[in-house]
């Protein structure tokens, strides 16, 4: 008999389905925290098993997901926003004669495009800590590479391989590198110059391994990921608008928008609410520049938003998967039970153990934040003890957090991507893993080689 992979969404219930039964085996324990600077810090050395087990029933299991949905309602939000303004975009014929124009200048280098879009989105994620701020991205270049002969799983390998690629190569992303190297008592940004470097070799591993599928699929399209899904089988449009002032005006308000949103997350303490507000601004411009009907607006708009309905579910439930783990305290023990075996190892591959450790405790926490706050506190006197400068331990977790971002299913901005490109995570798992395994490996031998010359 033949197996099925299931729906995503019904994968992601099935994973919150075990993570409640986890919560009736693991044992449940926590460390004690203490407040700084409003948050939590992990106090190394004080994990406690819990006296009396508080077990989770399986009505906590429901009433996780709207809960669940409450605490990923910005991002859930956002996507409807989103959707709505890009379909009104769309309708002003904006994003078809800028796909014309792309077409005619790359059209006959495939490897060009692929390489500046994963070193773009790459780049902005290192200096920055853009993520959600792709998912704007994602129609416009699945289009573009259907018409390019690609697929829409070659358009998704681009952008979520640059934004993985830039928060694991961070060299100054401000949600992980300045957190973690606050916990670790060591000077902000210190190490740049090494992390800014190796993001080259990271950007040309994740480019090399979308361009071979592309090309792949170039030469024959069976093998393509997404063969039979509803993205592929829309038509290609061939006959694009010419490129216009109004397209022109309506691209520029995009990219100003954008623009602000991201300035105002990296210097105004601005989220999604306010990249979602620089966006519906955007679509009230793109109306009036596009002289478009305040019914037909809104009517695009709904359709739009509607269009991202399966999306928001599966960011929901994703959020449920963490949700569960917290409140059935099995998600210090599981830190606990990994840091170790850790201090059984030699200085070089206790490093490498810390990072994939971190690769693992992502799937748990996603937040690249809220994971550092927890495990940081483990793994700075820990690497202490076995010869590991605190430098190379926030490496560790940068690279375990930042690649781990591009494949856990409880990440809701990968999850955002997916449903956006109807691409179902089983698909992209296959996809995906072997470039994880290779950003791994490449990975341990630049942490190993951080090690045996002394980065600190």
């Amino acid at each position: 008999m033949n197996f099925k992979m299931p729906h995503t969404l019904t994968l992601l219930f099935y994973l919150m389905v075990a993570a409640l039964l986890l919560t009736w085996i693991v044992p449940q324990g926590s460390y004690e925290t203490e407040l700084v600077n409003g948050r939590d810090i992990v106090q190394p050395g004080t994990f406690e098993i819990a006296d009396d087990r508080e077990f989770m029933t399986p009505i906590e299991l429901f009433t996780a997901v709207p809960r669940a949905f409450a605490d990923a309602q910005f991002i859930i939000f956002f996507l409807f926003i989103i959707g709505g303004v890009l379909a009104i975009i769309r309708k002003t014929g904006t994003i078809d004669a800028l796909l014309g124009r792309l077409l005619n200048k790359l059209g006959g280098r495939p490897a060009l495009l692929i390489f500046l879009v994963v070193f773009v989105f790459a780049f902005t994620s290192n200096l920055m800590g853009a993520s959600a701020e792709y998912i704007p991205f994602v129609l416009i270049l699945a289009a573009l590479c259907r018409t390019m002969r690609m697929d829409t799983m070659t358009a998704v390998g681009m952008i979520i391989a640059g934004y993985g690629i830039g928060y694991g190569a961070a060299a100054f992303n401000q949600y992980t590198v300045i957190v973690a190297q606050d916990i670790a008592n060591i000077q902000t940004y210190s190490g740049w110059g090494v992390r800014l470097g190796l993001l080259v070799p990271f950007v040309m591993i994740g480019a090399h391994h979308v361009w071979s599928y592309a090309r792949r699929v170039q030469s024959d399209p069976t093998v393509s990921l997404t063969k039979g899904t509803d993205q592929e089988s829309a038509a290609v449009i061939t006959d694009y608008p010419d490129l216009g002032w109004k397209h022109i005006i309506i691209t520029a308000a995009f990219l100003t928008a954008l623009g602000i949103g991201v300035w105002g997350i990296a210097t105004r303490g601005w989220y999604l609410n306010e990249l979602g507000a620089a966006f519906l601004i955007l679509g009230v411009f793109t109306a009036f520049i596009g002289k478009m009907d305040p019914s037909i607006v809104a009517k695009e708009f709904v359709r739009g938003a509607k269009d991202l309905t399966e999306t928001a579910l599966l960011v929901g439930i994703a959020r449920g998967i963490a949700l569960i783990m917290e409140e059935g305290q099995i998600l210090h023990t599981i830190v606990h039970a990994m840091s170790v075996p850790l201090e059984m190892l030699g200085p070089e591959l206790a490093a490498v153990g810390m990072m994939l450790m971190q690769t693992v405790i992502n799937f748990f926490v996603s937040s690249g934040s809220g994971q550092a706050f927890l495990t940081m506190p483990l793994m700075v006197p820990l690497g202490d003890i076995l010869g590991v400068s605190r430098q190379v331990a926030v490496q560790a977790f940068l690279y375990g957090d930042g690649f781990a971002n591009m494949i856990v299913p409880t990440n809701p901005v990968l999850m955002g991507i997916l449903g956006m490109a109807g691409v179902s995570y089983n698909r992209w798992f296959r996809f995906c893993l072997p470039l994880l395994l290779k950003l791994l490996a490449f990975a341990a031998v630049a942490i190993v080689g951080m090690v045996v010359f002394g980065f600190s």
